[in-house]
Formats: structure tokens, sequence, C-alpha cells
């Protein structure tokens, strides 16, 4: 298994950092007084729930590109990728709510971040099955 605990360590914090988006999705909607089920209200409540949504959608990209890149690529380079990608999302949350405009630099290092783990994972697959 040799690094792959690290690798699965990444994950679990990015998933940990996920678990904190949602509670912050939650107080917000307390806070800017915006009931279930409702999803839009006041555009900094909007801003929180983008957020989160945006995440989970990145993160259906995120988990299984890290396992397949560390199985077939690198373990450890998969492991620095997976802490960027959890950098990259604490920048683009943290600029998101303050200011949509602000989000571009969190979102463009998590479109790398994904972008390098799946063709990485892919190029990783088709090298060890030919």
């Amino acid at each position: 298994m040799g690094e792959m605990h690290v690798v699965a360590f990444m994950v679990m914090l990015a998933l940990l950092e996920y678990v904190i988006i949602t509670f912050m999705v939650g107080s917000a909607r307390v806070r800017y007084k915006v009931p279930a089920p409702a999803t839009t209200g006041d555009p900094i409540f909007e801003r929180y729930f983008r957020v989160q949504q945006n995440t989970l959608e990145q993160l259906i990209i995120f988990v299984p590109s890290i396992f397949i890149f560390a199985t077939y690529v690198h373990m450890i380079a998969a492991a620095a990728l997976g802490f960027l990608f959890v950098v990259a999302r604490a920048v683009y949350a943290m600029g998101y709510v303050q200011d949509p405009e602000k989000r571009a630099g969190g979102a463009a290092a998590t479109f790398v971040v994904n972008l390098i783990l799946v063709l990485g994972a892919l190029i990783g697959v088709v090298v060890h099955a030919f």
C-alpha cells in the first residue's frame, strides 16, 4: 500500500472541508433567514450555497481521479495534488463569499488540479493496460 495512506488522508481532508462548508451553509441559512427548502433569498446566503454546490461538483471529479492517479501514476504526486485541491477550494470559498468576482483564482486552481488528476489517471491506466 505504501504511501496510499497519505492520499487517503488528503481525500479525507477534502471531505472534512466539504463538511465544514456544509455547516457554514446551514449557519448562513439561519443568519440570513432563508428557511429550508429555499435555496435563494439573501444574496450572501446564495454565495455560501453556491460554494457548497460547486465544491460537491468538484469532489465528484477529485475523489476517484486522485485514487486512480495514485495507483497508476505516483502516490506522493497525488497527495501533493490533493493538498493543492484543499487549498484551492478554501481560496475559492473565501473569495466567493466575500465577492463572487474573487472566486476566479480558487476556481482556476481547482480546475488545473482536477485536470492533471484526470488526464494523468487516464494516461496511467492506458500505459499500464498496454
